[in-house]
């Protein structure tokens, strides 16, 4: 029988149960509302241009555009031999589009008003990152494993980084710092933007080969989406504070500040999973049934919708290869409450 000595306890962990349940209840169920054609091509990053109300999509040689209220897909806002990033920036006034083959990073008037202006960066740029304080584009260069900075203003490039490695996602604090994901090293390289250079080295424990990476403001925590897991990382220390198992084929990931949610998606499998995040109490609360090869994603800032690009794929040819898209299956899948 429980005495009277210990009833306030009793009382305080049912409380604090009921919370904790009420707090996983308030989070919304997940799942694919709608899907979207587009023409046929290899993607890599998409993004949300809030200002714009539209989605970006590096697909192949060519952006796509969707309107985000009507579903119109516009196949080409910008050209190129093969796209990886379109980033809207500066107040969603410029968007920066990086070309692994041509090696450049080309900016445009989001509104499509005036020229073009190319800046040559280095091997095989991939993302993009902007860092609205110093007003700095960070291009990650896969091929070279360094990253040139360019002035989002002026288009003159300021200076290049040599970080090491394959460099993919990153990831700015806003108080003067830029945190890379380096695929083949599994560990994040810590820039400061004022000296322009590596001031440290978070080695990721639990994690092989990161790729996305997202950054919590609230908690100064990050979130690097790895093959398998994913991995929350004190921003300050570099401390691996927890691995979440996530699935495999994952190349990217979001956070949602509002709900406290991020998602990371398993191409190899067809999962997207869905985290409550906290510091050391993060937790998977639900894995949404999407489509293999679905493996990058963006989000609505201002609905909390998230886009998946995927196309089907044939047989492959040969062992352990994947086949080839086939073709009039690509599309963008939409995922929401």
């Amino acid at each position: 029988m429980e005495t009277p000595v210990h009833r306030p306890l009793a009382i305080g962990i049912c409380f604090a149960l009921a919370l904790a349940a009420g707090a996983a209840s308030a989070a919304p169920t997940y799942r694919v509302t709608d899907r979207i054609a587009g023409p046929d091509g290899r993607w890599d990053y998409v993004r949300v241009d809030a200002g714009h109300r539209r989605l970006l999509v590096a697909h192949g040689a060519a952006v796509m555009a969707v309107d985000l209220a009507t579903r119109a897909v516009t196949p080409s806002i910008a050209s190129g031999v093969y796209l990886h990033d379109a980033l809207p920036i500066d107040g969603d006034r410029q968007i920066v589009v990086t070309d692994g083959s041509a090696g450049t990073a080309t900016f445009l008037a989001a509104d499509g008003a005036g020229p073009a202006v190319v800046v040559k960066a280095g091997q095989n740029p991939d993302a993009v990152a902007f860092d609205a304080k110093s007003g700095l584009v960070l291009v990650m260069n896969h091929g070279s494993g360094d990253v040139t900075l360019v002035d989002a203003r002026t288009h003159a490039v300021t200076g290049a980084v040599s970080v090491g490695g394959a460099l993919e996602a990153a990831a700015v604090d806003e108080a003067g710092h830029a945190f890379i994901n380096i695929e083949d090293r599994n560990e994040i390289a810590v820039l400061d933007l004022a000296t322009k250079s590596v001031t440290a080295r978070y080695k990721l424990k639990g994690c092989d080969g990161p790729t996305g990476l997202a950054y919590d403001r609230d908690d100064r925590l990050l979130i690097a989406a790895c093959d398998g897991a994913s991995v929350l990382v004190d921003a300050a220390s570099g401390e691996t504070l927890q691995a979440l198992a996530t699935g495999g084929g994952a190349d990217g990931v979001v956070f949602d500040a509002t709900r406290r949610l991020a998602f990371v998606p398993s191409g190899d499998d067809g999962r997207l999973a869905v985290i409550s995040v906290g510091r050391r109490d993060a937790r998977i609360i639900q894995s949404v049934v999407t489509e293999p090869g679905a493996r990058t994603l963006a989000i609505d800032p201002e609905t909390g919708r998230l886009y998946l690009p995927v196309a089907e794929r044939a047989p492959p040819t040969a062992a352990g290869g994947r086949g080839p898209l086939k073709p009039g299956t690509f599309h963008v899948l939409v995922v929401g409450p």
